[in-house]
C-alpha cells in the first residue's frame, strides 16, 4: 500500500468527527454477495431479496452485471419490471458495450468500475494511468448522455497514490459523475488510515463518495463508518456480510451501528432485519452463527441470573435495543449459571407461578442436571423437574 502523503487528520480528530450529513445505503448482495465463493441465487430468489432491500428501505440495490448476459439479465429485467420504490444500479466495467447491456435491462444507474491502484493497472489491466483516465472519461460520458445515474468505482482505491486517486475522482466528475465509489478491495486499511484517507479525497476532489469496504481483518463496517465519519455519503453493505473472501461490510451491523453508536436513524424498517438475514442465509447455504451481531439468535437469550434479573427489572440493563426492533425476541434458558429470576420467567411462560420456596429448592437440582449433561435444559426438562418437586 502506497504511504499516505499527508498527516494532518489526526485520530482525535475522527473520533470527535459526528455523522452530520444524509448517508445512504446502496447494497450491493445481489452482486458482490453473490460473487461469494460457491453462493449462486436463482432469479426468484434476487427478486424476493430485492423486494425485502425495498421493503427495508434501502436507497438503492446493485443488482448485477447485465453484461454477463443469460439468466443474469432475466433477473435484472424481473426486478426493474417491480417499479420498486428505490434506485436500480448494474455493475459494469468502464466499457461501453458494458452499459448497452445496463440499458437494455432498463436500470436508472451504473456503476463503472476500472483499477485505480498501480499494481492492478499494470498487473491485472497491462494498461497505463493515463489508459484508465480516457476510459473512465469515455464511459462516463456515454452513460451520463443516456440519462443514467453514474457510480465511477476505483477499485483497489486503498492501495492507490493518492494524489492520483484525486485525479481519477476529478475525471470522474468532470465527465458528469455522481460519485465515486472508494473501494477498499482488498481490506486492508483499518479505520484511523480510512479517515484519513477519504478526507483528504472529500476535500480535494469535491465529488460525493461512497464505501466500499472489504472484511479481510475484520472492520468493514468499522472502516465504513470511519468513512462516513470523513464526509463520504454513500455506503455498500451486503446481508450478512455475504462477499468475497471474507466479506463486505454487513447491512445489519452498519444500520444499527450507525443509529446506536452514531446517532444517525436512517428511517429503515428494521424490524425486516431477521427475517432479511434469514432468507439470504438460506438462499446463500451460508447459516446464521447464533452469535452473528445484531440478528444472531444468541444476541437476546438470557442464562445467566445477574444478567437475567436485569433484564428482567429493566432491559436496558444489558440491551443497548430491544429484540423486536431488529425482528428478534428476547428468551431465558436455563443453565448451570442460572438462578431463580431465570428459572421463574422460564416457567411463567407455561402458566406456572413457582414460589420463593420452590425456587430454592429446584434451582440447586436445574443446576446440577445442566452440569451432567454439559447443556442448557430443554424448556420441557424444566418443567418436568418442576413438577416433580411440586408432587413431592
Amino acid at each position: 500500500m502506497i504511504p499516505f502523503p499527508l498527516d494532518e487528520h489526526s485520530p482525535e480528530e475522527m473520533l470527535h468527527s459526528p455523522i452530520q450529513h444524509p448517508v445512504y445505503i446502496d447494497d450491493t448482495t445481489l452482486r458482490d454477495g453473490e460473487q461469494t465463493a460457491g453462493v449462486v441465487f436463482a432469479n426468484e430468489e434476487k427478486v424476493h431479496i430485492a423486494r425485502l432491500l425495498a421493503l427495508l428501505g434501502v436507497h438503492q440495490i446493485e443488482v448485477g452485471i447485465p453484461a454477463m448476459g443469460g439468466d443474469e439479465k432475466e433477473a435484472i429485467k424481473a426486478i426493474v419490471r417491480l417499479e420498486l420504490p428505490t434506485s436500480i444500479l448494474a455493475w459494469n466495467r468502464a466499457v461501453v458495450d458494458d452499459i448497452r447491456h445496463s440499458l437494455d435491462c432498463g436500470v436508472d444507474a451504473v456503476a463503472l468500475s476500472i483499477s485505480a491502484s498501480d499494481i492492478h493497472i499494470q498487473h491485472k489491466l497491462r494498461s497505463t494511468r493515463q489508459q484508465v483516465l480516457d476510459a473512465v472519461k469515455r464511459a462516463t460520458e456515454f452513460a451520463k448522455s443516456h440519462n443514467l445515474y453514474v457510480s465511477v468505482n476505483a477499485e483497489d482505491a486503498s492501495r492507490a497514490d493518492p494524489e492520483f486517486l484525486v485525479e481519477f475522482a476529478r475525471t470522474a466528475r468532470e465527465a458528469g459523475a455522481d460519485r465515486l465509489r472508494y473501494c477498499d478491495t482488498v481490506g486492508v486499511l483499518d479505520p484511523f488510515e480510512t479517515y484519513k484517507r477519504v478526507k483528504f479525497l472529500v476535500d480535494e476532489a469535491s465529488i460525493p463518495i461512497e464505501m466500499h469496504t472489504h472484511n479481510d481483518f475484520g472492520m468493514a463496517v468499522a472502516n465504513a463508518l470511519a468513512g462516513l465519519k470523513a464526509g463520504a455519503t454513500y455506503v455498500n453493505t451486503t446481508v450478512n456480510g455475504l462477499g468475497e473472501r471474507a466479506g463486505n461490510a454487513s447491512l445489519e451491523e452498519l444500520v444499527m451501528a450507525l443509529r446506536y453508536c452514531e446517532g444517525v436513524n436512517l428511517g429503515l424498517r428494521t424490524s425486516l432485519l431477521r427475517e432479511l438475514s434469514e432468507y439470504v442465509a438460506l438462499a446463500s447455504g451460508r447459516p446464521l452463527p447464533p452469535s452473528k451481531p445484531v440478528v444472531g439468535s444468541n444476541l437476546f437469550i438470557y442464562e445467566s441470573e445477574g444478567r437475567a434479573s436485569g433484564v428482567v427489572r429493566d432491559p436496558a440493563t444489558y440491551e443497548i435495543f430491544l429484540p423486536g426492533e431488529v425482528g428478534l425476541s428476547r428468551r431465558f434458558n436455563v443453565g448451570k449459571y442460572s438462578g431463580p429470576s431465570v428459572v421463574a420467567q422460564k416457567l411463567r411462560e407455561y402458566g406456572y407461578h413457582p414460589t420463593q420456596e420452590e425456587l430454592q429448592r429446584l434451582v440447586p437440582i436445574l443446576r446440577s442436571r445442566a452440569i451432567a449433561l454439559k447443556r442448557s435444559l430443554f424448556d420441557r426438562e424444566v418443567v418436568e423437574e418442576y413438577r416433580m418437586l411440586a408432587r413431592q
